[in-house]
C-alpha cells in the first residue's frame, strides 16, 4: 500500500519548482484582485456619499 502511495508522489525536482512559481503567480495576483476590491468599495462608498449629499441639497430646495 505504501510502495502505492508513494507511487502517485512526484519527485521531479522541476515539477515543484515550476508549481512554486505558479504558486507564486496566483498569490501575486489573488493579492491584485484583493487590492482592487479594496478600491472598487472606496470609489463606491465615496459614490454613494456623493449620492446622499446631492440628494440633502435637493431637498433643501424650495419646490
Amino acid at each position: 500500500m505504501a510502495k502505492a502511495l508513494l507511487g502517485h508522489v512526484n519527485s521531479d525536482v522541476r515539477t515543484s519548482s515550476v508549481l512554486a512559481v505558479e504558486n507564486r503567480r496566483l498569490r501575486r495576483r489573488v493579492d491584485d484582485l484583493e487590492a482592487l476590491v479594496l478600491r472598487l468599495q472606496a470609489d463606491n462608498d465615496r459614490l454613494r456619499a456623493a449620492a446622499r449629499a446631492e440628494r440633502a441639497v435637493e431637498d433643501l430646495q424650495p419646490a
